[in-house]
């Protein structure tokens, strides 16, 4: 009905407004669920070519090509695979063009939990456990990771760990145990390094009541020491608890 014929002597008649439980709606909903893991890191003698040697550390575990992505240059620092935020959006495609399906899943999901940051490491992946979907990405129960390493501005050594991830719109409880396992292979290929100088350490808690020691703000890693140095697991420095 026009809103003129509502009119009475100029002035407008009140529609009744509806009860909202009487509204029809269609509801829309997306759930997304991505998880990741990481090892300890091992430490890699110094001047060694330790990312010549990464995708060697898959061995046995690829079940695609392995492809290497190297830290983000300086101009592409703030690339984030955030489509909301345009800027980090625009360089985040830039960063990840020249990578080929299962790398730049694997690559979304590990960035997204801030499992690697590739402001200063070097990740070495392929797809690990799984199937891919007909456009050659993985499914959501299949396991993409491999090895991430950086520098150690300190001693000058090289960090290498192993990082699987998986997700998307579905979750599986078995690609869990699954993902332990191939971790644990991942961690056996990088001990086996030869230029590998240091077996990865153990993350402890620190002493019941102990309020001392050097924390990371970044991943959480305690070293129970006070003497100030990079953290061993994601490169940047400690600082006093």
């Amino acid at each position: 009905m026009p809103i003129g014929l509502l009119k009475r002597r100029g002035r407008p008649v009140s529609v009744p407004q509806p009860e909202p439980q009487a509204i029809e709606a269609r509801d829309y909903t997306l759930d997304l669920h991505f998880r990741a893991k990481s090892s300890q890191g091992a430490r890699m003698s110094p001047g060694s070519d330790a990312v010549a040697q990464l995708p060697a550390m898959l061995d046995g575990l690829d079940r695609s090509p392995i492809e290497l992505v190297q830290p983000l240059p300086p101009e592409l620092q703030e690339a984030l695979p955030r489509i909301e935020r345009t800027l980090e959006a625009t360089q985040w495609l830039e960063a990840v063009r020249h990578l080929g399906p299962v790398g730049r899943y694997g690559m979304h999901v590990l960035v997204s939990l801030e499992a690697v940051d590739l402001a200063f490491e070097t990740v070495a992946l392929a797809l690990l456990h799984g199937d891919l979907d007909a456009g050659g990405y993985p499914r959501y129960d299949a396991l993409v990771g491999g090895v991430a390493a950086h520098w150690d501005e300190v001693t000058g050594d090289v960090v290498v760990r192993g990082v699987v991830g998986w997700g998307g719109s579905g979750l599986r409880a078995d690609t869990d145990r699954t993902s332990r396992r191939i971790l644990a292979s991942l961690q056996a290929n990088i001990s086996a390094t030869a230029s590998v100088v240091a077996a990865p350490t153990v993350e402890g808690r620190a002493p019941s009541g102990a309020q001392v020691g050097l924390v990371c703000a970044h991943c959480g890693f305690r070293s129970g020491q006070t003497r100030a140095f990079y953290c061993p697991r994601c490169g940047l420095r400690l600082f006093q608890a």
